[in-house]
């Protein structure tokens, strides 16, 4: 499995608000966790072109991450540059 626990409770370490394991729910971890799904998803559709279920679930998890991302937008610009800055998303 490419999403283990350890590699989750990596990724809400290094990017979550508290910067603690139990940090799951801040918008920060929850882009991350969106973000690693999406590197993933596009690394199997650049093999398998004809896997449309996938192709459905990559867009419905970018438009997740685009809904947080707007949220942060309006709540808190700072941390909303702050982690476009980490994962090396644009805008």
């Amino acid at each position: 499995m490419y999403l283990t626990t350890e590699k989750k409770q990596e990724l809400f370490e290094n990017h979550g608000r508290l910067r603690a394991k139990s940090d799951t729910g801040s918008a920060e971890s929850q882009i991350a966790l969106f973000s690693y799904r999406i590197n993933h998803l596009t690394e199997h559709l650049k093999q398998h072109k004809h896997d449309f279920s996938t192709r459905l679930g990559l867009l419905k998890l970018v438009g997740k991450r685009r809904r947080l991302l707007n949220y942060l937008h309006d709540r808190d610009i700072e941390r909303y540059r702050a982690i476009l800055a980490e994962l090396n998303l644009r805008k």
